[in-house]
């Protein structure tokens, strides 16, 4: 699965009243939808002082092979620098039957490089490291250390259209599979996408991921596989009070090429809220 994840130029649409002459003042521009994508990642980091928590769910159709995503993004102490953690709870199938349980942990650090949310171009580069909890004899988890580097590139290409751009790459040191067998593991990953903001608060996604990972084969020794998919999908947004934003969304993830035939539905769920 991808780490994947999210961060958007949203372009405004402001709404505001003209001040009559009684008084009235401007109502306030909608809180723009960011920091949201799927299965690939926007180039803006949490504003300061905003803590932004995402849960997602994938669904493998014509399996019963399901993640559960929960991720934190904080800003620390300002919108350059962003930690973030992410936990997954897993349910797949395996040589041994189906095992459900908590997977590898995953600690990021995503650096403002170029831009910010009002930017045209933005580039945040990002380094992961993967904490191997999950059981590898399970098939839940990689069974050694990881690294990954995320490269997300956003470029508000009109008012109504945002390009985000992914480039990665993976190493899982002394990984093992459900038979103990051990390897470093190496992965590749490139993604695309097309945000089309039809309205301040409804966004329509159009995603597509390549990824060439190394797994466990037969024998117990790696080899490369290929997986692609292009990835329709909604977003809305539901602004609140106290600068409170509540973000949900679906997509559903097609697999192309080697990946054809295969079909899964992804759930999106995300609170965005200042706490200091």
């Amino acid at each position: 699965m991808t780490l994947i994840r999210r961060t958007l130029a949203a372009a405004t649409i402001s709404v505001a009243l003209s001040a009559s002459a009684a008084g009235q003042t401007p109502l306030p521009a909608p809180i723009p939808i960011q920091d949201n994508s799927f299965l690939l990642e926007e180039a803006y980091n949490q504003e300061a002082g905003v803590v932004q928590t995402i849960q997602t769910f994938t669904r493998v159709a014509g399996t019963g092979d399901w993640v559960y995503a929960l991720t934190q993004e904080w800003p620390v102490p300002d919108q350059k620098n962003q930690l973030s953690v992410t936990i997954q709870f897993l349910g797949l199938s395996g040589p041994e039957g189906f095992s459900r349980g908590f997977g590898d942990v995953q600690l990021n650090y995503r650096y403002q490089l170029v831009g910010n949310g009002e930017a045209d171009v933005a580039f945040a580069p990002r380094t992961t490291l993967v904490i191997p909890s999950g059981s590898p004899r399970r098939g839940l988890g990689a069974g050694g250390l990881g690294l990954q580097v995320g490269l997300p590139l956003s470029v508000v290409l009109s008012k109504s259209l945002v390009s985000n751009t992914n480039l990665g790459g993976t190493v899982l040191f002394s990984a093992k599979n459900t038979a103990g067998n051990a390897s470093n593991l190496w992965s590749a990953s490139a993604g695309q996408s097309l945000i089309w903001l039809a309205h301040p608060n409804v966004n329509l996604l159009l995603e597509a991921v390549v990824a060439t990972n190394e797994v466990f084969g037969a024998d117990g020794s790696p080899v490369r596989r290929t997986e692609a998919v292009v990835s329709p999908g909604i977003r809305g947004a539901i602004n609140l009070p106290g600068r409170l934003q509540i973000v949900p969304g679906f997509a559903v993830p097609l697999g192309v090429g080697p990946s054809r035939g295969k079909t899964a539905i992804f759930a999106y769920f995300s609170v965005e809220l200042p706490v200091f």
